[in-house]
């Protein structure tokens, strides 16, 4: 068994992490950096020594709290290590605050769809094989005095060379999001704290809004599908090239130009979208959500979801789909269909006048696209059936993720036909995406690039209106058509739904109520 002293232990293993698990930081700085220069050179340098420093100290003070500590510390950090280095390398994630979210709020069937050989061969080379070793390794104890002295000198000499550096800072700040997420494990480390005080807030209890009023006793239906994952961009409703949206294209909808997502990732979207105010605002997370808000004022409101993520919420029904299928039979009920199983019946036989449903989509959820839609929905081929999206070519990508985009047309045209068949209800139909999908673009894939950062793929996301002709003589739609030049965010479905129901109150805002003459253009 090879003995080594703490302090040699700490050193090693800090270089050992530099080396191993830092290649998409280092290609990073390659891609990114001009080396026909000395600058560049001192850039690179310097991040490497930060990286190395921060894992010095961590494990320093780590080790001045119990000795015992750093192993079993490090062992943990090379398991997950080989897991974070996998899907950087594979798919160009951004280890921010906001993808610790996603990850921790994806269900156990989503995250097996992100499994493929290759990762089983990065655990096991880059996380089993270093944590055997560690584990034969025995550790020498170091005076308290000796390690703390050892920081200080490494914290000093660091120090001097960052203030002999400092002109590398202006790229590293430039590029600070992306270069911070590359340094594992400390990336994750951080923003895992991060996101547990966010989301310690988050669980806090509710606070109510003020209360409504109701102007009118009018039977009204208003559907919500939250979608996953799809992008304006591919919808040929907004003018892409592949007819992703025959079914709908028939149909009397409207595409909302120009919308943008508060977010990349599930979580905080949902928060924006069924929040009265800005996502970013801790106000979004403390009151209570539009769901929850409606119930308590008397409409009957249904929650049907085929996905996670969602906050908290007070309803008169919550059904998940897994439910749902006890009761369906149909080959469609392996997919988003299945929201649908019952769904009309549930509607026409309410016994309150105001029915509000929620449908949060699966979607086009990646990588395993080509597992979102039934085989007769394949109309694009040949498809990408890999979750090493980048083993594919850019054509069977595009073609498995247009798939799910045409099977969410016939899903949305299910809804709008069932809703055209209740006659005593005016019904209006809202349908927005959480967020974007990179489909390899500037060699990103997937979603939860920091929303400062992140491309128009990730951001620009399709919102499609429907309305029954009852509800559009109540708001005199018939000949005035939703297209604001200015465009329409998340934030519009709080106010637009309040103002379908006939509901106003003091944090009503009628400028961001869709359905308001002045807030749409008039052709």
């Amino acid at each position: 068994m090879k003995s080594l002293t703490a302090l040699k232990a700490i050193f090693i293993f800090s270089m050992v992490n530099l080396i191993a698990y830092h290649l998409p930081l280092l290609t990073y700085a390659l891609n990114n950096l001009d080396f026909m220069n000395v600058q560049s050179l001192m850039t690179l340098l310097t991040l490497l020594l930060i990286g190395f420093v921060v894992s010095i100290v961590a494990l320093s003070f780590l080790y001045l709290v119990s000795h015992h500590l750093i192993k079993p510390f490090c062992i943990l950090v090379v398991c997950i290590n080989s897991i974070a280095f996998y899907f950087i390398y594979t798919y160009q994630i951004v280890l921010d605050k906001s993808m610790i979210g996603n990850i921790l709020n994806t269900d156990l069937g989503e995250a097996s769809s992100y499994f493929h050989p290759k990762l089983v061969g990065f655990f096991v080379c880059l996380g089993l094989i270093p944590s055997y070793l560690l584990w034969k390794t025995k550790l020498e104890p170091a005076s308290r005095g000796k390690v703390l002295v050892c920081v200080c000198i490494t914290l000093i000499m660091s120090g001097g060379w960052l203030y002999a550096t400092s002109s590398c800072w202006l790229w590293i700040d430039k590029h600070a999001k992306k270069v911070g997420s590359l340094i594992l494990p400390w990336s994750y480390v951080f923003n895992l704290a991060r996101f547990g005080q966010a989301q310690r807030r988050f669980d806090q209890p509710q606070l109510l809004l003020p209360l409504a009023t109701s102007s009118s006793g009018q039977k009204t239906v208003v559907v919500l599908v939250i979608g996953e994952s799809a992008r304006a961009a591919s919808f040929s409703l907004y003018g892409y090239k592949n007819t992703t949206n025959p079914e709908m294209a028939l149909l009397d909808v409207q595409a909302l130009p120009n919308v943008h997502a508060c977010s990349t990732y599930t979580t905080a979207s949902l928060r924006c979208i069924l929040s009265h105010t800005d996502s970013s605002s801790e106000i979004a997370t403390t009151y209570e959500p539009l769901p929850s808000y409606l119930h308590r004022h008397g409409v009957d409101v249904i929650w049907r979801t085929n996905n996670w993520g969602e906050p908290k919420v007070d309803v008169d029904e919550y059904i998940k789909g897994d439910q749902l299928r006890q009761n369906c039979e149909a080959d469609s009920c392996n997919y988003d269909e299945v929201l649908l199983t019952g769904l009309l019946e549930r509607i026409k036989n309410s016994k309150k006048n105001k029915v509000f449903v929620i449908l949060h989509q699966s979607g086009s959820h990646g990588p395993a696209y080509s597992t979102k839609y039934p085989p007769q929905f394949e109309k694009f081929t040949p498809v990408c059936r890999s979750v090493e999206l980048h083993q594919c070519t850019q054509q069977e990508l595009n073609n498995a993720y247009d798939n799910t985009i045409v099977y969410t047309d016939h899903f949305l045209a299910q809804v709008i036909q069932g809703l055209s068949s209740i006659e005593d209800r005016a019904s209006m139909l809202m349908y927005i995406s959480d967020h974007g999908e990179s489909l390899g673009e500037k060699g990103l894939y997937l979603h939860g690039t920091p929303v400062l950062i992140a491309p128009s793929e990730q951001t620009k996301v399709p919102f499609i209106f429907w309305a029954s002709t009852l509800f559009k003589n109540k708001f005199n739609l018939k000949d005035r058509p939703l297209q604001k030049a200015s465009g329409y965010s998340q934030h519009n479905i709080f106010h637009t739904v309040m103002g379908a129901f006939d509901m106003t109150s003091t944090i009503y805002d009628e400028s961001l109520n869709i359905l308001q003459p002045s807030n749409t253009a008039s052709h």
